[in-house]
């Protein structure tokens, strides 16, 4: 992109003036600070923005690389520096959380009123018998009481995991297992797009498979009123159990090394990876991300519309809204009930100031706003935002100006956030008041962060030149493991390709010739993204393979107008495959919802196709580069000679 052919939008001097990295001169300062002094960098950071209980004295530990460990020797609560010491400070009665139901209804949350209900669920706990470092497994809807649960583990030195809602029973067993978890904290059930849908039931199913021997109880939050069972001695409701414990709770003083929470991501090798985090590393970069990717101020209302199964609602719900002492909306509904609408209205209504959501839901509201002026986000007075921002997958320019014109009225600066489940926090991202925007572009690294795009040996590639996205130095907020598999972690991530130094993102990128910004191409495994949500190739394809009428199956992705990439599912059946178009669409719902059953309904393959088998090499390696081009359409131009059956390639065209 040369710099004549490029629109920037630059940043209003107004939000330039006021912000927290104020022009870009001010961000390469940051950079070269960064640069000259890593670690003490780092340090100032951590010492200015954290509450310790003990100071800590060494700042980064290398001797067991890549097992990095950030201020060990530091001691901290999470759960103290989120509530107790913003009521310290004068903000005990500052609306902590905005939350609006579903159904419209708001409920409205102080500080105080926070803290109490934290401390009430962390003795539930304690009562229970849950004590430091016991893992404790959430699957809650999007809820006051979702954030109250990880902060009461929180507060008592219990690492939580959490699944998200709309995960199997199947995968929230397996999850318990791999934590040896000793809670499970769920709900009856959940609103969502006005209809309640059971929770508690798949719990219950999850349990009834067997494995879980490590669970000693379930707490059940009553929030749709739904019949469910209730275990005698193993099960009971959250309201009856805390309605009797003490208001107050001391923090659990930690080390700063101790797992705050471990939190399931897709593998490209089927079983899902439980991604571990440390509590003031993590919460460092929390904050610091709130105040310099956000320039997070007093009087903001912030609204992160993930939910808090996925890390964005870790970090950007739970954890650094309330480290800063900020107002935060928290929703429990869909962006497109009770109309398209819903988020202009809510942004409206509660003067949001600063908006993050996902490319998925733009273009899912560009389509609805073409058809219905109604549900226009020029409908609704948006004037209270001045910042926006994107997360979990790339921005097409398209959508990323559809979003800077009709919601941010084309002076709002947009931060196209680059990061992942194991980063804890953004790694590649605008500074709203000093970046140059470029549509389609996540810009510059966040300061003291340090990208490149190398070859598959490590060589750092030129400046124009696609390759693979890696980080040169370890940070705080850093993956400290994969939960008990930590040769998995290494493999995973420190590859002895790169000589184990540089930690590798798992996503290609290119860095523009000219100004040196960064626009990330895509997976270069078998991980795809959809709807900013990441699905492992082999967990799907084990899904399938697990259904008796299948005999085997490839999944690959596709580019997605609305999902950025959907699933196409390649599968060989038993059976002879259906022919005629009805038996063809039966066979393709029943085992579409079968994946759903299996992992969640974020896992259907969008598009499946039937083969009497699949293209595979003589040595009986599937080309999946093959299957990408059919599920694209493309038409193949690449060498087949290597394959054993060349014809099945016209079967599986569709």
């Amino acid at each position: 992109m040369s710099n004549e052919s490029v629109q920037f939008y630059y940043p209003s001097e107004e939000t330039v003036k006021n912000a927290a990295v104020s022009g870009m001169d001010a961000y390469k300062a940051l950079c070269a600070e960064a640069e000259a002094d890593y670690e003490g960098f780092w340090a100032k950071r951590a010492r200015d923005l954290i509450t310790w209980k003990e100071p800590f004295t060494q700042v980064l530990d290398e001797s067991n690389a890549p097992f990095y460990k950030w201020f060990a020797d530091g001691k901290l609560n999470v759960s103290y520096n989120c509530l107790d010491r913003q009521i310290e400070a004068g903000k005990g009665d500052k609306v902590a959380l905005i939350f609006e139901a579903d159904n419209g209804d708001v409920t409205k949350v102080t500080y105080k009123e926070l803290l109490v209900k934290v401390c009430k669920m962390a003795n539930l706990l304690k009562a229970k018998g849950v004590q430091k470092g016991d893992r404790v497994v959430i699957y809650m809807p999007m809820t006051v009481e979702g954030v109250v649960a990880m902060q009461a583990c929180a507060r008592i030195g219990a690492t939580h995991s959490i699944v998200f809602g709309g995960f199997s029973a199947q995968a929230l067993r397996d999850r318990i297992i791999d934590a040896g978890a000793t809670m499970l904290i769920t709900s009856d059930g959940q609103f969502r797009g006005g209809k309640a849908l059971p929770l508690k039931a798949i719990a219950d199913e999850a349990l009834a498979m067997g494995g879980c021997d490590t669970l000693k109880g379930v707490i059940v939050f009553k929030r749709t009123g739904m019949d469910v069972t209730m275990v005698a001695g193993r099960d009971e409701w959250l309201h009856e159990g805390m309605a009797s414990q003490p208001e107050t709770c001391e923090p659990e003083w930690v080390g700063a090394e101790h797992p705050l929470f471990i939190l399931y991501t897709s593998g490209s090798t089927g079983k899902p990876k439980g991604v571990q985090h440390s509590t003031g590393g993590y919460l460092l970069h929390a904050i610091l991300t709130m105040k310099y990717t956000f320039d997070i101020k007093d009087n903001d209302v912030f609204w992160c519309t993930a939910d808090i199964g996925w890390v964005t609602g870790h970090t950007y719900i739970t954890y650094g809204p309330l480290a800063c002492g900020a107002t935060e909306v928290v929703f429990e509904g869909v962006p497109t009930y009770p109309d398209a609408g819903r988020f202009w209205k809510m942004i409206q209504d509660h003067k949001v100031s600063i908006f993050y959501t996902a490319p998925t839901a733009i273009r899912s509201l560009i389509k609805a706003s073409d058809t219905n002026a109604a549900v226009h986000p020029k409908s609704y007075n948006l004037s209270s935002l001045r910042i926006l921002g994107s997360v979990g997958e790339p921005i097409n320019p398209a959508a990323w100006t559809w979003y800077h014109e009709n919601v941010g009225g084309g002076r709002c600066p947009i931060v196209d956030t680059f990061w992942q489940t194991e980063t804890g926090g953004h790694m590649i991202t605008p500074m709203p008041g000093a970046t140059p925007l470029i549509p389609g572009s996540c810009t510059l690294p966040f300061p003291g962060i340090q990208f490149a795009v190398v070859d598959e040996t490590g060589a750092e590639l030129p400046w124009g030149q696609g390759g693979i996205l890696v980080c040169k130095k370890p940070w705080p907020s850093m993956i400290r493991t994969i939960w008990g598999d930590d040769e998995r972690f290494v493999k995973s991530y420190f590859p002895a390709d790169f000589q184990g130094k540089l930690y590798l993102a798992g996503d290609g990128a290119i860095r523009d010739a000219e100004t040196g910004y960064f626009t990330i191409t895509g997976r270069i495994d078998d991980v795809l993204n959809v709807s900013g949500h990441r699905m492992g190739t082999m967990e799907i394809e084990s899904a399938l393979v697990a259904n008796p009428l299948v005999a085997e199956a490839a999944v690959v992705g596709r580019p997605d107008d609305l999902t950025g990439e959907a699933i196409v599912a390649f599968v060989v059946l038993k059976g002879q495959r259906p022919t005629d178009p009805e038996a063809t669409k039966k066979m393709v719902k029943e085992l579409s919802d079968w994946v759903g059953k299996e992992i969640g309904p974020i896992a259907k393959p969008k598009d499946i196709r039937f083969g009497d088998n699949l293209p595979k090499t003589r040595s009986g390696k599937i080309m999946r580069r093959l299957l990408r081009g059919l599920a694209k359409g493309e038409e193949l131009t690449q060498d087949t000679s290597t394959l054993e059956n060349p014809a099945i390639l016209e079967q599986l065209r569709g």
